[in-house]
């Protein structure tokens, strides 16, 4: 299919560098950010416009959340199908007489950081079977792990997501706050984080739970409160050792 897509962020930037390593054609990158735009243009030798959008026969919205019903109105090609790329919107938010899917790719992005694309999961939903399988196909020139999926299943896949990724990222920023604070190297840290992410590919998360709360230590617990200054970063400590011991109560 004739495709176009639409966005010049982190998504939009690695659809567009897995599509061209697997020797998908995209016809033009769109969106309002030049610069960006340009960026992506010069590296995968892909058309971009800020101005005119191409005629094609599909279009992938990779933008924000917030941004996908206005770019949605922006489609005019009645024979076309418009497929977004966000965890949490239902495919119905596309605004248009076109066919609507979703295209969604589990996934944390970043444009400096690559990626292998076979292993991440892409979970494919439109109105159709024929567009289902269209999308399904392409999915999987991307990657070894392509599943049709509901809108009720993706949301509660993004809220997942959510907690596993975001909230786990959040904290390591929170961790190198206190180890800035201290003068400490947080490369001293990189160990333990990778061996708490490595164990869970062996065993469940609530069974790799170690620390002060699963073990019920109060003393450690108290000693941490009063080590720490900053109230977000307390607050923090002391819902999610909360959290912890009511689960391995």
């Amino acid at each position: 299919m004739k495709t176009v897509i639409i966005g010049s962020g982190n998504v939009a930037y690695h659809l567009a560098k897995a599509f061209t390593q697997n020797n998908i054609k995209v016809h033009q990158i769109y969106g309002r950010n030049e610069i960006e735009l340009s960026k992506i243009s010069s590296e995968f030798n892909i058309p971009y416009s800020n101005e005119n959008l191409e005629e094609a026969e599909l279009y992938i919205i990779a933008v924000s959340d917030s941004a996908v019903e206005n770019i949605s109105e922006l489609i005019n090609n009645e024979n076309a199908l418009v497929a977004h790329t966000s965890g949490s919107l239902p495919k119905e938010i596309l605004k248009g007489n076109y066919r609507k899917a979703s295209f969604y790719p589990l996934q944390t992005f970043s444009k400096t950081k690559n990626l292998d694309y076979s292993k991440i999961p892409f979970f494919i939903e439109a109105e159709d079977q024929i567009d289902e399988k269209s999308l399904f196909e392409l999915a999987t020139i991307i990657s070894d792990n392509v599943e049709v999926s509901t809108y009720e299943k993706r949301k509660y896949i993004h809220l997942t997501a959510v907690f596993a990724c975001n909230f786990v990222n959040h904290l390591f920023a929170r961790a190198k706050e206190i180890s800035d604070s201290q003068d400490l190297n947080f490369n001293y840290f990189l160990p333990l984080i990778n061996e708490t992410v490595e164990k869970i590919h062996h065993l469940d998360p609530k069974l790799a739970q170690t620390g002060p709360a699963a073990r019920g230590d109060e003393r450690v617990l108290k000693l941490h409160e009063e080590l720490i200054k900053n109230e977000e970063q307390l607050n923090i400590y002391k819902t999610l050792n909360e959290s912890i011991k009511k689960m391995y109560q």
